[in-house]
Formats: C-alpha cells, sequence, structure tokens
C-alpha cells in the first residue's frame, strides 16, 4: 500500500475511532453543556493534543513494547480505570450543585482546567494507545518516508480537536443549556455513572490480552 493512501486511511479509521462514544466524548458534552462553550472548547482542544501524544508513540512504535510487555500493559488499563472512576466522583458529588447562567453570562467554568481534564481524559485510557498503535502497526508501512512524521500529527490533531469541537459547539447552544440546567443533577449522575462503568470495565478486564 502507497504510504499516501495507507496514511488517509489511518486518518479515516481515527476519525471513526473519535466519533465513536466513550469518557472523551461524555466529557467533552458535560462541560460544554454544564460550563461554558468555552470550556467545551478547551476541552475538545486537550483530546487533540492527547491525539498527537499517542500518534508520537504509536510513530515510535512503542505499540510493540506494550504488546511485549504484558505487566505495562495491565498497569496502564489499571492506573486509567482508576483514574475515571475518580472523574466519575467528582462529577457525581457536583451534580446537586445549582449552577447559575444568565444571557450575558461568558463563562463559568475554566476553561484551563478544562483542558488537562480533556487531556489527561484522553491519556488516562490505555485502549485509546492501543487502539492508535494496532491502526498504524497495520497500516502504516515498516519504513515510511520522512513526511510521514511530519503530516500524521497535525493531521491527527485536526481530527481529535476538530470532532470534538463539533461535539461542544452542538452541546453548548441555548436550547441543550437549558435542559441541562433543569435536569442538572440527573444528567450528571448519568455521565458520572457511564465514566465510572468505563472505568470499572478497564480495571476488571485488565488481565485480558487484545484491545
Amino acid at each position: 500500500m502507497p504510504a499516501s493512501t495507507a496514511v488517509l486511511t489511518i486518518l479515516a479509521a481515527l476519525l471513526l475511532g473519535a466519533m465513536s462514544p466513550g469518557p472523551s466524548f461524555v466529557i467533552v458534552a458535560r462541560n460544554a453543556i454544564g460550563l461554558s462553550r468555552g470550556d467545551g472548547l478547551a476541552t475538545a482542544l486537550g483530546m487533540g493534543i492527547g491525539g498527537v501524544f499517542f500518534s508520537g508513540i504509536a510513530l515510535l512504535g512503542l505499540y510493540t513494547l506494550l504488546a511485549t510487555v504484558a505487566w505495562l500493559y495491565v498497569g496502564l488499563k489499571i492506573a486509567g480505570g482508576v483514574y475515571l472512576v475518580y472523574l466519575a466522583s467528582k462529577i457525581w458529588r457536583g451534580a446537586a450543585k445549582p449552577l447559575a447562567f444568565d444571557a450575558t453570562q461568558s463563562g463559568a467554568g475554566n476553561p484551563r482546567k478544562s483542558f488537562w481534564i480533556g487531556l489527561s481524559t484522553q491519556l488516562s485510557n490505555p485502549k485509546t494507545a492501543v487502539y492508535y498503535g494496532s491502526i498504524f502497526a497495520a497500516l502504516l508501512p515498516q519504513h515510511p518516508p520522512v513526511w510521514c512524521y511530519f503530516a500524521l500529527p497535525p493531521a491527527i490533531f485536526a481530527i481529535e480537536a476538530g470532532w470534538y469541537t463539533i461535539v461542544a459547539l452542538c452541546f453548548s447552544s441555548r436550547r441543550p443549556r437549558e435542559i441541562y440546567l433543569r435536569w442538572k443533577a440527573w444528567i450528571d449522575r448519568i455521565a458520572a455513572s457511564a465514566v465510572t462503568a468505563l472505568g470499572l470495565r478497564l480495571i476488571l478486564n485488565a488481565h485480558k490480552v487484545g484491545i
């Protein structure tokens, strides 16, 4: 397969992966609705930076290391699962706290904090690392041309940050925000439960090999 075709196939596969439901989607949507559009966009930026990180380690061939050193992969799964459960517990504890918005309010959150939440959520999921690594290992030539190392990271950033920017913009409009404020406690608890389930699944399946 020509390198250019391989790169386009990799990008298409990663776009499908980004669009699949998971903790990243939940966190971006929740921050966009519950905090502000700026927080949602900052979270999306963090997701994009996380994608660049994973593309970098995939290009360096660290997927092979994870596949070879089983205990490292297990440890990453457990650590990622624990972080997701911790993040979910914070969302759950804050579910009953009211948020006040008005028409002139530009943002009630902290975009810098939201950026780090987005980045840490992306990096805490070892399945994302393995997904990246397996796609790169399967599709990228063993000795890719030099341009691939410069073209892939920004293209992947555009895919990850671009998709989650769309999510943030959709969920930060007026109608979704009004619905969120009315049902905040339930929506936050449902989001926390979903993230907890994903975290526990990582922990309980840590011993299993594969994606």
